[in-house]
């Protein structure tokens, strides 16, 4: 079996689903800008010091993953920015830039980085956003985080369409009005009820399937 990669892993989802990959006996390699105390509890190897947004880190990154086969690439670092309309400023902005940075175009460096690593029979997740449906958007507001992941939707819909010929499968997934530290603690399910359904997802993906936006409960979820 291959290496399981999770950026963002450090805390909240990411921690979980590298929890929920341990005990499953997966080898792991998780990514973040600083281990926490509950990844370091965990034991699994941690690649500390990436910037997922920083092209800069890229060759460190493919660096200390090595030769090595990944089998599960699991984009997952994101922020999240409060923002409403009538009170962007020039620190709004920056704000927003900032989102679009880690939650758009990190996965897309990320994967690039690996791609030399991923082959036949690879998965990759985007763990995106319902807030990045333009169908779904009927309370507005959070106008950069909304369009960061509607950004992160198209770049999962490109992945898989540049991948398909290397039979590698991407999907990209909601994970729910999930409980975390970057929610505030509010939500409708804790992170291993969110970790969870992810992974259920990622196993039943196929290469027919790839490309397709799903909630962690199995929904499919409109563009």
């Amino acid at each position: 079996m291959g290496l399981c990669v999770i950026t963002g892993g450090n805390r909240g989802i990411g921690l979980e689903l590298a929890r929920q990959l341990a005990a499953r006996g997966n080898q792991l390699a998780v990514v973040c800008r600083q281990a926490s105390p509950g990844l370091e509890e965990l034991g699994a190897e941690t690649i500390e010091g990436i910037d997922v947004s920083d092209a800069g880190c890229m060759n460190t990154l493919r660096e200390r993953i090595g030769e090595r086969r990944i089998d599960l690439l699991i984009n997952n670092a994101g922020v999240l920015r409060r923002d409403r309309l009538g009170q962007i400023d020039d620190a709004g902005v920056d704000d927003i830039v900032l989102q679009f940075r880690v939650n758009s175009i990190g996965p897309l460096l990320v994967t690039q980085a690996l791609l030399p690593r991923l082959e036949t029979g690879a998965k990759i997740g985007i763990v995106s956003s319902r807030m990045g449906s333009v169908a779904d958007n009927t309370s507005g507001g959070y106008y950069g985080y909304r369009m960061s992941k509607a950004a992160a939707n198209m770049v999962g819909a490109s992945l898989a369409q540049d991948l398909a010929e290397r039979g590698v499968a991407v999907a990209v997934l909601h994970p729910g009005y999930v409980r975390t530290e970057m929610t505030g603690g509010q939500g409708d399910v804790n992170a291993e009820q969110a970790a969870a359904g992810l992974l259920a997802r990622l196993d039943e993906l196929t290469m027919e399937t790839s490309g397709g936006f799903w909630h962690a409960n199995g929904e499919a979820l409109s563009w």
